[in-house]
C-alpha cells in the first residue's frame, strides 16, 4: 500500500494543482477576477445570506386555479353539446364542479360518451411513474351530469403547474439580468426565488409572479350599461384594465380566441405618436389565426386581454396578415419593457402568489461572512495544534492533508457553481473535523499495530489497511445522509448538505490518497526504524 506507481503520485499531486487553480479566484482581486472569468475561472457564488438579497416564496393559488378549469371545463362542455347536438339546459358552475342537465333522456346515453372525453387525464407521480390519473371525475343521475375535479387530480395538476412555473420563473428573471438567481422548487406547490444583491425587489416581484395570460377576443355586440349585469351566452364580463369597476363582454368561443401562447416575441417600443407600446410577432400558427379572425371581422372591435384585464380594444381596419402587431393601453416605458419580458418568456400556467417576502442587507450579509470566518479560522487553528501535539510529524502531515482537503472543497464548489450559505459555513467547519478523524483513525490504528510488536514499516502498512475500511464505511454512511438532507430539505438545509457532500468527497480523497502519499514519500526517505507517534 506504501508502494506508489509514479503515475498515480504525479496524479495526486496534478489533481491538488488544479484544485489550487480552481480556487484562485476567491484569493484575487476583483480586477484579477474578471480576467480569470474568461477562462471560465470564477469565485464561489456566495448566497442570499452572505452577501445580501431578496428571497421571495410563490405559493400556487389553489383557489384560482379550480376557478380557471371549472370555467374552461363549462366551456368545454358547452362546446361538446353543441358539436354533439345534444340539447341541454341547466349547465352551471358551484365551487370545483360543473353540472349540466340533458333535456332528453334518449340523448343521455351519448351525452355520457361524449363527456367522458373531457375528463382529462394527466401523468402523475416522478417522471409519470405513478401512471395516469384523471383531473375530473364525472358522475352521472339520470339525465343530470356532474364534473369535479379529482383530488389526485388536482395534485398531478398542480405539480405539472409548479414544474413548468419553474421554467418560465427563471426565463423572466434571468432576462432581467439578475446575477446568480437560486429558483427551486419548495414542497409541493411552491416555489422560492432567491436574488442576491436586489435590495429593492419591487420589479422583480411584479415580473415573476404576473401571469401574463394574453388573449385577442372579439368584442360582443351587446355590452353593459350598469353594474351587476350578467353577460349574454357565450360572452364573459372582464374588467377595463384603466376602469376596473367597468366590465367589457367579450365572446368567449375559441373561434373568436386567439391565445398569446403562440407569441415568439414581445418588445419595447414606441408607436407613431412616441407613446409607449409592446410590439409582438406570432409564430406560424398563430400568425394564420390572427389573420383569420382579422379578416373575417373586418369593421368590428377585438379586446386585448391581459391577465384578465382589457388592456385595449381596438376596431378591426383591416386584415393583419403579417402576424405581427402593438399592445397600447396607456404604459409607461418601464411597464412595456417588464410586458415584454414577461410576453416573450410564456405565460405562467396558473397564478402564483406571493406568501413570504424576506430582504437581507449587505451589511448582515457582509457580519454573517466576518463571523463565518472567524469561526472556521479558529476551529482550523485549534485542530492544527491538536494534531501536531497529538501526533507529531504525523500530525503535520495530517494538517497538510487537511489545508489540502479545504483547497480542494472550495475548488469544486467554485467550479460547479455551488453556493455558498451560512449552513454552508458550518458544513465546512464539520469536513474539518471528519478530515482529521480519518487521520486520527489511521494513526491510532498504526500506534496500535506499533505496540504490539510489529516493525515501524509493517505497522505503518497494517494501520492503512485496517484503518481504510471503516474510513470507507463511516463517509459512507454520512454522504448518504447528505444526499437525504439535499433531497428532501430546502434552503439552509441544501446548503449545509452541499458542502457535507463535498466535503466527504474531498476527505475520502486525501485519506485515500493525499495522506497514503505523504508517509510513502517519508517512509521512502527516511526508512524509519521506529513509528513517531
Amino acid at each position: 500500500m506504501l508502494n506508489f506507481p509514479r503515475w498515480r503520485a504525479i496524479a495526486i499531486l496534478a489533481a491538488i494543482l488544479v484544485a489550487a487553480i480552481l480556487a484562485l479566484p476567491n484569493i484575487v482581486s476583483p480586477a484579477w477576477q474578471e480576467t480569470l472569468r474568461a477562462w471560465n475561472l470564477r469565485p464561489v457564488t456566495l448566497g442570499l445570506d452572505l452577501q445580501g438579497g431578496s428571497n421571495v416564496l410563490l405559493e400556487v393559488d389553489r383557489a384560482d386555479l379550480i376557478d380557471r378549469l371549472t370555467r374552461q371545463l363549462a366551456s368545454d362542455v358547452r362546446s361538446t353539446m353543441r358539436d354533439a347536438k345534444v340539447g341541454y339546459s341547466g349547465l352551471t358552475r358551484s365551487g370545483d364542479a360543473v353540472r349540466v342537465r340533458v333535456s332528453k333522456p334518449e340523448d343521455a346515453d351519448k351525452a355520457e360518451t361524449e363527456l367522458k372525453k373531457l375528463l382529462n387525464p394527466l401523468d402523475s407521480g416522478l417522471f409519470g411513474a405513478g401512471g395516469q390519473v384523471n383531473l375530473f371525475d364525472l358522475a352521472r343521475d339520470g339525465q343530470q351530469f356532474t364534473f369535479t375535479i379529482a383530488p389526485k387530480g388536482l395534485d398531478a395538476k398542480i405539480a405539472l403547474a409548479v414544474s413548468q412555473s419553474l421554467r418560465i420563473v427563471e426565463n423572466r428573471v434571468n432576462a432581467l439580468g439578475t446575477s446568480e438567481p437560486v429558483i427551486q422548487q419548495q414542497g409541493k406547490d411552491r416555489i422560492v426565488v432567491q436574488l442576491p444583491g436586489i435590495q429593492n425587489p419591487d420589479q422583480v416581484k411584479s415580473v415573476i409572479g404576473r401571469t401574463a395570460k394574453l388573449t385577442f377576443q372579439l368584442v360582443c355586440e351587446a355590452q353593459p350599461t350598469g353594474q351587476g349585469q350578467n353577460p349574454p351566452q357565450d360572452c364573459a364580463a372582464v374588467p377595463l384594465k384603466d376602469e376596473p369597476t367597468r366590465d367589457m363582454w367579450v365572446q368567449t368561443s375559441t373561434r373568436a380566441t386567439v391565445d398569446g401562447a403562440d407569441l415568439v416575441d414581445a418588445r419595447g417600443a414606441f408607436d407613431q405618436n412616441n407613446n409607449p407600446v409592446v410590439s409582438f410577432r406570432f409564430n406560424t400558427k398563430g400568425a394564420d389565426r390572427f389573420a383569420k379572425l382579422t379578416r373575417d371581422n373586418v369593421g368590428k372591435p377585438f379586446a386585448i386581454i391581459l391577465d384578465d384585464l382589457v388592456v385595449s380594444s381596438p376596431v378591426i381596419n383591416e386584415p393583419i396578415l403579417g402576424g405581427s402587431g402593438q399592445i397600447s393601453g396607456r404604459f409607461t416605458v418601464q411597464e412595456t419593457n417588464d410586458l415584454a419580458v414577461v410576453l416573450r418568456s410564456g405565460a405562467l400556467p396558473t397564478k402564483l402568489t406571493i406568501v413570504e417576502e424576506r430582504t437581507v442587507g449587505p451589511s448582515l450579509g457582509s457580519d454573517s461572512i466576518r463571523a463565518g470566518l472567524i469561526a472556521s479560522a479558529i476551529g482550523l487553528v485549534l485542530v492544527l495544534i491538536f494534531m501536531v501535539v497529538g501526533y507529531g510529524l504525523f500530525g503535520i502531515f495530517a494538517n497538510i492533508a487537511l489545508l489540502a482537503n479545504l483547497l480542494a472543497l472550495i475548488a469544486l464548489m467554485s467550479f460547479f457553481g455551488f453556493t455558498l450559505t451560512l449552513p454552508g459555513i458550518a458544513g465546512i467547519v464539520l469536513t474539518m473535523g471528519m478530515a482529521v478523524d480519518s487521520n486520527v483513525l489511521i494513526y491510532e490504528r498504526i500506534r496500535e499495530e506499533w505496540r504490539n510488536g510489529r516493525s515501524a514499516l509493517s505497522a505503518i502498512e497494517t494501520g492503512f489497511k485496517a484503518a481504510l475500511g471503516t474510513i470507507w464505511d463511516a463517509n459512507l454512511t454520512t454522504l448518504v445522509a447528505a444526499l437525504a438532507l439535499f433531497g428532501v430539505g430546502s434552503g439552509p438545509i441544501r446548503g449545509f448538505a452541499v458542502t457535507l457532500f463535498i466535503g466527504i468527497i474531498t476527505t475520502m480523497f486525501t485519506a485515500f490518497a493525499l495522506t497514503q502519499l505523504i508517509v510513502a514519500m517519508w517512509v521512502k526517505w527516511k526508512r524509519p526504524k521506529e513509528v513517531p507517534l
